[in-house]
C-alpha cells in the first residue's frame, strides 16, 4: 500500500515551499505525459477558475523515497481549530543523546524553521525526565513539533 499525507491549505504554494525546506523534501513532477501539474488538473476536469495562476505545484516528495508524499489540497476556508494530526520532527537523536546536546540540535532546528517562516508556539522543558521539545507553526498556522 502507498499512502500520503494530505494538509489542508489556502495557499499551497506558500506550504509547498516551506515545507519542502523544512523536510529536504522536493516537489514532485507533475505525472508523465503533461508539462505542468496545471495541465493534469485541466485533463482530469479542475475547472481552470479553481486553479488560480502558475503550474500549480501542491505536492512534495522524499527525495530518497523513504517519507511519505504530501499533498497540499486547496481549501477555501482558513484553519480554525487546534490539529488533531500534527508531524514531529525528530532532529534530537533520541533519549541515549545526553539532553544539552539534544536541546542544542533541536533548537538550531527550531531557528532554522523560523527563519523560514515558522512561529513557536511553546517548550515541553522537563529536565526531571530527560525531555525537551518545541511546538511550532507553519505559515498556516498548521502544528507541528521538533523534537
Amino acid at each position: 500500500m502507498e499512502w500520503q499525507l494530505v494538509i489542508d491549505c489556502r495557499e499551497p504554494s506558500r506550504l509547498v515551499g516551506f515545507w519542502a525546506e523544512a523536510l529536504r523534501y522536493r516537489p514532485q513532477p507533475s505525472p508523465e505525459g503533461y508539462a505542468t501539474w496545471r495541465d493534469w488538473y485541466l485533463s482530469v476536469g479542475v475547472p481552470a477558475d479553481e486553479l488560480g495562476e502558475g503550474d500549480c505545484v501542491d505536492r512534495l516528495e522524499d527525495p530518497v523515497g523513504a517519507g511519505p508524499r504530501i499533498w497540499f489540497q486547496p481549501v477555501p476556508e482558513p484553519k480554525s481549530v487546534k490539529n488533531r494530526l500534527h508531524i514531529d520532527l525528530k532532529v534530537g537523536g533520541g533519549r541515549a543523546v545526553p539532553l544539552p546536546e539534544r536541546r542544542a540540535r533541536i533548537d538550531a532546528e527550531v531557528a532554522r524553521l523560523v527563519k523560514l517562516g515558522a512561529r513557536v508556539l511553546g517548550a515541553m522543558d522537563d529536565p526531571e525526565n530527560n525531555y525537551y521539545s518545541v511546538q511550532l507553526a507553519d505559515p498556516e498556522d498548521n502544528e507541528f513539533c521538533v523534537g
